[in-house]
């Protein structure tokens, strides 16, 4: 029998590339709003956009969509892109950038390990913004297994965060 593959430890998701309906407009919602920087433009059909000078964190093309209409809801597909923050202070600073666009949340959650916005993009994309927790804090059932939910997140207590 063959033996078990587990993905080594380091593994990480590297990029997201969505099909969008038009490149500018989730352009001004990625780079605009959220604040990624474009690395590579491919005409006017595709962009490679980053934070912090890699390659590409999220591929935005209309090459198979442009123009489309957003899938029905019902139908399978991405539920959502996450993005990681590295910080409690980061995700209190673009949810109070988004707060002052008037830009609508989905949800917000708190998971225990994490913290969460969730927001459409302009294409009806899930996204979900994010903090984890340090590991340490992270809860616990009795036998030690990860112990997860979903609770609402307090977010004049995230806001906190901006006047430490």
């Amino acid at each position: 029998m063959e033996e078990k593959y587990t993905v080594p430890a380091q593994t990480r998701i590297g990029h997201v590339h969505l099909k969008v309906k038009d490149l500018n407009r989730s352009m001004e919602f990625y780079c605009g709003l959220l604040g990624f920087e474009v690395t590579t433009l491919y005409g006017a059909d595709a962009a490679f956009i980053s934070a912090g000078g890699y390659h590409h964190h999220i591929g935005l093309n209309t090459w198979y969509s442009k123009n489309g209409a957003a899938p029905p809801s019902g139908a399978t597909g991405l539920f959502h892109t996450a993005i990681l923050y590295p910080s409690r202070r980061d995700l209190a600073s673009i949810y109070k950038r988004l707060s002052n666009a008037g830009y609508p949340l989905t949800g917000v959650a708190d998971h225990g390990v994490s913290e969460a916005l969730y927001l459409d993009d302009p294409d009806s994309n899930g996204v979900e913004l994010y903090c984890d927790r340090p590991k340490s804090k992270w809860p616990v059932n009795e036998d030690g297994s990860l112990y997860m939910f979903t609770k609402t997140l307090n977010l004049p207590d995230l806001l906190n965060e901006l006047e430490q």
